[in-house]
């Protein structure tokens, strides 16, 4: 076989392996922040790669009208489209009117403040984090979050969040809270009874868990998501593809999904980001199964996806 008949077959096979994929969490826009792709780019190249779905994330509104839309104007793709609220200021923070807002929508996923989390406030400011992406134009000074009160423990709001998502049976993702505080959620979630709960890139450095809290976040029913934008080529990259294998390791196949996290600038777009990423899988000696597990059946779960026949 010639380089380019064993590049070919390479590229066939990745392609295979991703039809039916699903991303957590696609940051197309319109947005605050400059991004490559918008939501309709987003939703033609996932249907060209045949993707199953994609949730778009915006740190600042809820995009679920705009999921509803462009499937409706651009039938017969074969991706299905969702969206949901980051509990940051511009959304009101722990607001339970917009949380039940987005779900009464549709909306599939809440995440916990990111930009609005004092955590993610206070690790910026420490320059422990070097970079994050900025808004075009200047926002308004962010008003630290914490899902904490004075005496240490969770809000009423924070409380009430909790039992509207498990009544929706929808995602609960941790967003940019610190291990401490995700811990806190995590626990009174599971005692509400929200059976989804997606931790957001946890060795990030705005999270940082350590192994061992990721597997005590597993053994609360936790699902580790991990971004990809941080292991392919780009502005966003972080670690070598020796890492992906071992936080999956961590976690186990079972207790992870793989999200791009793209559409920032300087990085590959979102679906260019997933062939990158199987081919590290594959290099890394993960199976087909483990790979359509990663990168897409579990995430179909989470959004109350049908079992694809």
């Amino acid at each position: 076989m010639t380089a380019t008949q064993t590049t070919d077959a390479r590229s066939r096979q990745i392609a295979d392996l991703l039809i039916g994929a699903v991303d957590l969490h696609c940051h197309s826009g319109p947005a605050a922040m400059p991004r490559i792709l918008d939501h309709h780019e987003a939703m033609l190249d996932a249907a060209a790669a045949k993707f199953r779905a994609v949730v778009y994330k915006d740190h600042f509104y809820l995009g679920t009208a705009h999921s509803i839309l462009l499937e409706k104007l651009v039938p017969d793709t074969g991706v299905r489209l969702f969206s949901g609220i980051a509990l940051n200021n511009a959304s009101g923070g722990f607001n339970p009117h917009a949380v039940d807002h987005a779900i009464k929508l549709g909306g599939r996923i809440v995440w916990m403040p990111t930009l609005s989390a004092k955590n993610h406030i206070d690790v910026l400011a420490s320059g422990a984090v070097k970079t994050f992406p900025k808004t075009a134009q200047k926002m308004l000074d962010p008003i630290p979050l914490t899902p904490l009160g004075a005496d240490g423990k969770l809000t009423d709001d924070v409380k009430l969040i909790l039992d509207l998502i498990a009544a929706g049976d929808i995602i609960l993702a941790g967003g940019h809270l610190s291990t401490p505080e995700l811990f806190a959620v995590f626990e009174e979630a599971k005692a509400r009874g929200v059976g989804k709960l997606l931790v957001n890139h946890p060795t990030y450095m705005v999270n940082n868990c350590s192994d061992a809290e990721i597997r005590d976040l597993v053994s609360l029913g936790a699902v580790m998501e991990h971004s990809i934008c941080m292991f392919v080529e780009g502005k966003s990259k972080k670690f070598e593809p020796p890492e992906l294998r071992r936080v999956i390791d961590v976690a186990g196949v079972e207790n992870t999904v793989l999200c791009s996290d793209l559409g920032l600038t300087g990085s590959p777009r979102p679906i260019d980001g997933y062939r990158e990423i199987v081919g590290h899988l594959l290099d890394l000696q993960f199976t087909a199964a483990e790979i359509k597990r990663l990168t897409g059946e579990h995430a179909a779960e989470l959004l109350g996806l049908e079992a694809a026949a």
